[in-house]
């Protein structure tokens, strides 16, 4: 069976029994849209707090590498130039 006709059909079933769940409950509709609107800002913004880490952990770890990346050419320059003073040729 394909992947994606069992996940479109659980997605299905996920919303058919969320629909059927909030036509039966016993709360009044505005109460029970009110519930829904507070539980989904917070999904929200849990989602973007998770997001912002996610960013600033991918910021750190580039900046980590740009530094190691610099302090390498730095490395570089200096032997080239170290060989340079001892008189050989250096091929880059």
């Amino acid at each position: 069976m394909n992947s994606g006709k069992v996940l479109l059909g659980v997605l299905a079933g996920v919303a058919v029994g969320g629909l059927l769940g909030i036509l039966f409950a016993p709360e009044k509709g505005s109460t029970t849209r009110k519930n829904i609107s507070k539980k989904s800002g917070d999904y929200a913004d849990s989602l973007k707090e998770q997001f912002n880490g996610f960013l600033d952990s991918i910021s750190e770890k580039f900046e980590e590498v740009k530094e190691e990346v610099s302090e390498f050419a730095d490395f570089g320059k200096s032997k080239i130039k170290e060989t340079q003073k001892d008189g050989k040729t250096v091929t880059v």
